[in-house]
């Protein structure tokens, strides 16, 4: 069974998500609920802007309700500190280019006075539903979401702080050219190294063993230009496809699933668990499946993988031996009613479980006229009937 997901794949995106959960002061009660709204791919049309974040986010109302987040952003002297921080080291500038945000620039920043993540105020949201708690659970949900978009791109924290990644590459091009007129200053030479004789007498050392896969797979290098327009790409599509492979190559190294294994329809679930409304649109498109098959795909990987989507497309005749041990197990629980059984469901009410091949219960709620999973499956019914 996958884990559940979380938000923060990168130790910068969980800094956002410890922010928010710690340092800016948000009402501890209504975040869980925001996470689990996050979770069940609610929000849609999520937009990163300078010092500001739009989404729209499904809640009970047919109508999607409107979300928009403004982030207060630095003043030009808070620019200048941290301008002047990024400088101190060529290698914050390489990193950031790389697609990582050093922990000693955050810290660094931070003890300057130009923290680049959130702080108590730095948050003032708004949202067209009718609870006035701040957050409410939609911008909880939104709030979570923004992790992602920060562990694509560190930059995505300097531009709600006001600038865009672009502004913040040409000053610090403009601070390392020498004035007009000044000689550019040579680096000095720390160590002379080996000359050719010494380096090839030496004995080479013992291979080192092979380090343990990443817990996550990295996010990949970011591309300052789009390819030709008439190849039909653009950065972003390649980006997604390298960030798709290095989580294949990380998922093949820990002996997990290979794309190999998968179905068109699996691998197409996969890949879009994780990405945004408007992605899964586009990656529907381009596959040929209805955007509203792929978006509840996508709901079913993301809450029990293979087994969750199985069990949402599927029905199959496991035999009269499961479903009468469950409803007997149910009934000695003490659940009210007889459920109705059809091939491997179990119908009760608002309420269905459905027996996977995976010989694994996984739960169903009703959400209108269709049936919508309902968290990760369990060896027991009985875990799930409440």
């Amino acid at each position: 069974m996958p884990p559940r997901r979380n938000f923060g794949t990168t130790w910068w995106g969980r800094a956002w998500v410890d922010a928010l959960e710690q340092r800016a002061k948000l009402d501890p009660n209504r975040l869980p609920r925001g996470r689990t709204y996050a979770r069940k791919g609610t929000v849609s049309e999520l937009h990163v802007g300078a010092g500001a974040v739009t989404a729209r986010v499904r809640g009970s109302r047919p109508q999607p309700y409107k979300v928009s987040i403004t982030m207060r952003t630095f003043t030009d002297g808070e620019w200048d500190t941290l301008l002047g921080v990024v400088g101190t080291q060529l290698g914050h500038a390489a990193a950031l280019l790389d697609g990582e945000l050093p922990g000693a620039l955050a810290e660094q920043a931070r003890e300057a006075g130009a923290d680049l993540l959130p702080g108590p105020g730095d948050l003032r949201p708004r949202c067209s539903c009718p609870d006035s708690a701040n957050p409410c659970k939609h911008v909880a949900a939104v709030y979570y979401l923004v992790a992602d978009e920060v562990d694509r791109d560190p930059f995505t924290l300097f531009l709600l702080r006001g600038r865009p990644r672009a502004d913040v590459l040409a000053e610090l091009r403009a601070r390392r050219s020498p004035s007009r007129g000044e000689k550019p200053k040579l680096p000095k030479l720390a160590d002379e190294g080996l000359t050719p004789r010494v380096a090839f007498a030496r004995r080479p050392g013992a291979i080192p063993a092979l380090p343990r896969p990443p817990r996550v797979a990295g996010p990949p290098a970011i591309l300052d230009l789009d390819p030709p327009p008439s190849t039909g790409w653009t950065a972003a599509a390649l980006s997604g496809l390298a960030a798709d492979a290095a989580s294949l190559a990380r998922d093949l190294l820990s002996g997990g699933v290979t794309a190999a294994e998968l179905t068109f329809e699996e691998d197409l679930a996969r890949r879009a668990a994780g990405r945004s409304g408007p992605e899964v649109t586009a990656l529907a498109t381009a596959a040929g499946v209805p955007p509203r098959d792929l978006a509840k795909w996508a709901e079913a990987w993301r809450e029990a993988g293979r087994g969750g989507l199985a069990a949402l497309r599927e029905s199959w005749q496991p035999g009269p031996g499961p479903l009468a041990e469950a409803q007997s197990v149910l009934a000695d629980a003490g659940l009210a009613g007889k459920p109705k059984m059809w091939r491997n469901r179990l119908t009760q009410g608002e309420l269905q479980l459905r027996y996977g091949r995976d010989a694994r219960w996984y739960r169903f709620v009703r959400a209108g006229t269709e049936w919508r999973l309902d968290g990760p499956p369990s060896a027991s019914p009985v875990d799930l009937a409440y």
